[in-house]
Parts: C-alpha cells; structure tokens; sequence
C-alpha cells in the first residue's frame, strides 16, 4: 500500500504543478513602463545554489529578463530599475559580478536589494525589474 501511494504521489504532485498556468503575467506594460514579473533563478540540478550553482542562476534569472525584455522590443539599456532579492546576503558580490555584465555599454539601472528567505522554488535569487519604452 505504500508504495502506491508514494507511486501515487511522484506521478500525481509533478504534472499538477507543471500544468497549472502562473497566476501573473510575465510582463504588463503601462503607457511608456514595462512592468516585469520577478524572475527566479534556478541552480543547475545537483549544482549547490549558493556556490558553483549561483552564477548560472544568476544568469538563468537575467536571461530570463532579457527574453521578456526582447519579446517586447527592449533591450538591457531600456531597465530603469531592478529590484533584486537574495535568499543569502553573502553571495550579494558575486551577484553584482554577473549582473553588471549585462549591462556592459548601457547605463546601470537605479537597483535595490535585500535578503528573502523563502523565494519561490526554493531559488536562490529572484529579481524583478522596470522598463522604459522611452
């Protein structure tokens, strides 16, 4: 009977989650502001995401921005603020290592950050941003 039900439980929880839609839009655009959701990055599986996992969540949460940011005819140089939220304070300089190169030639967006512990998925970064059309 257990192992049905943990059978029951693999095959039943992941499909679930992966086939509900997210209860926000990625991005909302107002007049000349973009408006983008908070992105999440994920470690690599089997990769720790405080240590050799966190740039490449890094760069997975960033790319994820630059998608939304292109699907609406934006690049980079366009952000004019990002809100960056840490599950751990310490990996703080590692973050702004990857982040600023994303913004090589543009100007760096106005920015703020702090430590959240609990983001979603258990990532360990999330990071939201506002764009200019102007």
């Amino acid at each position: 009977m257990k192992k049905w039900i943990a059978l029951f439980l693999a095959l039943g929880a992941a499909p679930v989650a992966a086939q509900q839609p997210l209860p926000f839009s990625p991005a909302v655009r107002a007049g000349d502001i973009l408006y983008l959701s908070g992105q999440i990055g994920e470690a690599p599986a089997g990769m720790d995401p405080h240590k050799e996992g966190f740039d490449a969540a890094v760069r997975a949460s960033m790319d994820s921005i630059g998608k939304i940011l292109k699907d609406n005819g934006l690049d980079y140089g366009h952000v004019v603020k990002c809100t960056v939220m840490l599950d751990d304070m310490a990996d703080w300089p590692r973050f702004n290592g990857v982040y600023v190169s994303y913004f090589q030639g543009k100007r760096l967006p106005a920015r703020s950050a702090f430590g959240a512990d609990g983001l979603a998925r258990g990532a360990p970064l999330e990071i939201e941003c506002i764009a200019s059309f102007k």
